[in-house]
């Protein structure tokens, strides 16, 4: 069976604060629902001080989702490591992976936004040796037992539920970002389909005579909405996920390589670069993708119609896709 997964950044443009406590809620009643039909995760991710309210805060909404279901892993893609401390941080993952008997998998990566930097009061230039501190302080925190950390000795508890450790991954789009999780042996996540930066991590394990393994998006592996009719969605939302596109498209410089990079600036030009796609549920079962990401809130979609999408999938995409 393909992975699938319900993508959540819970961005609305010009929200009250009554408007964005319908929509987390929406999403936390969306992911139980997805739990209950049997859809393999819930991906979220961060950043902050975007003025179309980006969630800053994929921690907490792991926990509140873990609250709402029984099955369904959650992914932190990715959490900003050098934004964090890595004392708190451990600690914030054990008690989730605990919660939650080992379904959470954090992506850590550190970002492409100086601004999310300087709001933190975080160098930007120092941000690779950051990371590297918190990954490797997280991976001594989980042992339970004390350790030296910046002069000091320390212990956090508690462990966590997995063994030995919460899945960690490491992600980017460069071989610094490669080089790490190797020397690490860390799991590596390239941020796009990246098969040279692969074989390059693969030497890397080599050379450091670690062990690891890629989770690498595919070469197509589209944002998804499912509708009865796609040409009346496009008219009626499209600029929702426009307006999306062009948020990622105004942080994302030449060097970044992403999944989702877009360079449209009109709903037709979106439509057909094929970044986000529109279907019916026969044309969802008909790409045989072996990742399907749904997007139902994306760009502040309306609560109803990221429910039509979510419905159709679950009960006439998901179906049909081990036959």
């Amino acid at each position: 069976m393909p992975v699938s997964v319900v993508r959540f950044n819970l961005v609305e443009p010009g929200a009250t604060p009554a408007s964005l406590s319908a929509r987390y809620r929406a999403a936390l009643e969306m992911a139980a629902y997805a739990d209950e039909h049997g859809i393999t995760t819930v991906q979220t991710e961060e950043h902050h001080g975007v003025a179309n309210n980006w969630m800053p805060s994929p921690f907490a909404f792991a926990g509140a989702v873990f609250g709402a279901t029984k099955h369904i892993a959650v992914t932190v893609s990715a959490v900003i490591g050098p934004l964090h401390d890595p004392l708190r941080l451990a600690e914030d993952i054990a008690v989730l992976d605990l919660l939650s008997g080992g379904r959470l998998v954090t992506v850590a990566g550190i970002g492409y936004r100086p601004e999310e930097y300087a709001q933190f009061d975080v160098d930007w230039k120092r941000r690779g040796l950051l990371q590297d501190e918190l990954l490797e302080t997280v991976l001594k925190a989980w042992s339970g037992e004390e350790f030296e950390y910046r002069g000091r000795t320390v212990r956090v508890t508690p462990r966590p539920f997995s063994d030995p450790h919460p899945l960690l991954l490491v992600g980017g789009s460069s071989k610094a970002a490669a080089r790490r999780a190797a020397r690490l042996g860390l799991p590596f996540f390239p941020s796009a389909h990246l098969p040279d930066l692969e074989a390059y991590y693969k030497d890397r394990l080599v050379e450091y005579g670690t062990e690891g393994w890629t989770m690498m998006p595919g070469a197509e592996t589209p944002l998804l909405h499912i509708a009865e009719d796609p040409d009346r969605a496009w008219a009626e939302y499209g600029a929702h996920f426009l307006h999306e596109a062009r948020t990622y498209a105004s942080w994302q410089s030449g060097e970044i390589r992403s999944a989702v990079k877009s360079g449209a600036t009109t709903v037709a030009e979106l439509r057909a670069e094929g970044v986000y796609r529109i279907l019916t549920p026969d044309e969802c079962v008909a790409l045989g993708l072996d990742n399907l990401v749904l997007h139902p809130l994306s760009g502040g979609m309306p609560v109803d119609e990221g429910w039509r999408s979510l419905r159709l999938f679950a009960e006439r995409v998901l179906p049909r896709l081990g036959e």
